[in-house]
């Protein structure tokens, strides 16, 4: 059975719970957890090695917080008061859970499903994202880790184009793949609204309402957005039930053109930031 889960952050309890009221075996089930592994939640190692010790049963996306673990890591950016990640980066086994990190992906495919972890531009189709989401997993690997983080800040460009090279292009996909949520049709960015899909800035839709967008005849699934609540069209899936504010964390199965959800609500509540 092949199962969806959103946002995890660090709610290793709520994750060991979800697993028990599915009755995971590794041996017979897959899970994709769709990005934000660590961070705001309690035990953001532990969750790394609940994920790390499931080995070929569990894929996962990386997400804002994940890349912003990597970031501190490499002194890129400073902890943040509210940051949850010390117990990974006093950990002496620091450079391995890192490195592990680092191999995570950026964007799948999974029984016809396109995971990603925030969203996509209405200009790019499912294989376009695929091919952008490998471009940021090569760098993520490779020896120009260190550049790609100190490049990935900001928000412009806030539009696409297929002539965007290096660093531009780099921080485009990175935002879009893990930041996204209102976008006009033309496909710029608008990254500081967190509200609700009702909230939307003049001129901008939800990146999934917009008329016309490549990837409209491909489902996708998409965590990330934790005010829109959830969402369950044949088409579209948001699984970011805000586990780590006080909400539920969800699974949804998908194999075999089954749909089934499973939630379980963590103890661990913070105010949204």
């Amino acid at each position: 059975m092949d199962y969806l889960i959103g946002d995890l952050q660090g709610c290793c309890d709520a994750f060991e719970r979800l697993l028990a009221e599915i009755g995971f075996s590794p041996s017979r089930d897959r899970l994709v957890v769709l990005g934000d592994l660590v961070n705001r939640g309690p035990d953001s190692l532990g969750t790394l090695k609940r994920l790390r010790d499931l080995g070929d049963a569990a894929s996962c996306l990386l997400g804002n917080h994940d890349l912003h673990l990597l970031a501190v890591a490499h002194g890129v950016r400073k902890r943040r008061k509210d940051d949850t990640l010390d117990d990974i980066l006093d950990s002496k086994k620091r450079d391995a859970w890192l490195d592990w990190l680092r191999q995570q992906r950026m964007a799948l495919m999974r029984d016809g499903w396109l995971l990603v972890h925030a969203g996509v531009v209405p200009q790019w189709d499912a294989a376009t994202t695929l091919a952008l989401a490998a471009e940021i997993e090569a760098l993520l690997r490779g020896p120009a880790l260190g550049e790609m983080l100190q490049q990935m800040y900001g928000n412009e460009p806030a539009q696409w184009s297929d002539s965007l090279q290096g660093p531009e292009r780099w921080r485009f996909v990175i935002n879009v793949l893990t930041r996204i949520r209102f976008c006009t049709p033309e496909g710029r960015l608008e990254l500081k609204a967190k509200e609700g899909a009702d909230a939307a800035p003049p001129g901008y839709l939800p990146w999934f309402g917009v008329p016309g967008r490549r990837t409209a005849g491909t489902p996708i699934a998409f965590g990330h957005w934790s005010t829109l609540g959830r969402i369950d069209r044949p088409d579209l899936l948001a699984l970011d039930t805000g586990c780590v504010w006080g909400g539920q964390l969800s699974a949804v199965r998908v194999d075999g053109g089954r749909r089934e959800w499973i939630q379980v609500r963590c103890a661990q509540a913070q105010a949204p930031g």
